[in-house]
């Protein structure tokens, strides 16, 4: 049936851009990209929620797309914040049970919905996300592209300089052509990717890259602050399932960051792949999803851990 955008306003006075597809009747999916990103239709996924009877909803973070800015507060940004968030489109929409999938710099919000909401996230999963800045035993920079290391280390620097830091390397990107964005997926794939999708995935990421800009710097400036800052929640108390997907190849999101998160959250699923990439589990979301759903259909005493 397509796409739907609307807006949800918080008990704050924040509004909150979301976009839902699929299944109107459909177990409520949390669709959450990386950093940067906004609200932006992707048909694939829209088909994929309505074929597994899935009610997709996805949104644009404060300061991405049309959705307001929270105030910089001293001790800044937090992973947690969005949860509140979270609520308040549930609430909006009337949903209650889901499940939560988070991409890249959208795996740590699929995990603060795993933990601060376990009665209502059923079950959640972390493709190529990021574990927690600061991991013990974990050297949270190595393996990692260049780029996201100069990125990461600007925003330690504070919210004025990181500031400074996305105006001069994430404003141009704003711009970018969809055949820009294909030949930079290029240099993410990996032998094992089925290179027939990446045209349309190439249009996706543009459009949501060039809604993630429609403010400026504010929401990947906030992004990055909060993702290098103490999250708000321990992910060593999750007590929902979680699937772990990370790839062996992902010099986005460097591996060993699966490999904590699968050490490390209790109630966690591994799928570590040697030879898959960041796009590689982009790809995989059917999979993904269908492990959700057998989870959630699955009493609790049986569920599988590892």
């Amino acid at each position: 049936m397509g796409s739907e955008r609307g807006v949800v306003t918080t008990a704050g006075g924040r509004r909150i851009e979301v976009l839902t597809a699929g299944d109107p009747d459909g177990l409520p999916w949390l669709w959450i990209p990386g950093s940067p990103s906004a609200a932006a239709d992707y048909p694939r996924l829209d088909a994929l929620a309505m074929k597994l009877r899935l009610r997709m909803v996805t949104w644009s973070r404060p300061g991405y797309g049309g959705s307001t800015p929270r105030p910089l507060r001293a001790q800044g940004p937090r992973i947690a914040d969005d949860v509140a968030d979270v609520d308040a489109i549930l609430a909006a929409l009337g949903m209650d049970g889901f499940v939560a999938v988070g991409w890249s710099g959208g795996g740590p919000r699929a995990l603060a919905c795993a933990a601060m909401l376990p009665e209502r996230c059923q079950a959640a999963a972390t493709l190529a996300g990021l574990a927690p800045f600061g991991a013990e035993g974990l050297d949270w920079f190595a393996g990692m592209g260049p780029g996201n290391v100069a990125d990461f280390t600007a925003a330690l620097t504070g919210s004025e300089a990181y500031g400074a830091f996305k105006e001069m390397y994430f404003l141009p990107m704003t711009a970018a052509r969809v055949d820009d964005v294909k030949a930079g997926l290029g240099a993410l794939l990996t032998p094992s990717d089925d290179t027939a999708r990446t045209a349309e995935l190439a249009v996706w990421l543009t459009e949501m890259m060039h809604r993630a800009g429609a403010q400026g710097v504010i929401g990947a400036r906030d992004d990055g602050l909060a993702m290098v800052a103490p999250w708000g929640f321990d992910v060593t108390g999750i007590v929902v399932p979680v699937a772990v997907w990370a790839g062996g190849l992902d010099t986005t999101v460097p591996f060993a960051h699966g490999k904590w998160l699968a050490a490390n959250v209790p109630a966690s699923i591994a799928h570590l792949i040697d030879d898959a990439g960041h796009i590689t589990l982009v790809n995989k979301i059917e999979d993904v999803l269908r492990e959700l759903l057998e989870i959630t259909e699955t009493p609790l005493h049986k569920r599988r851990h590892v």
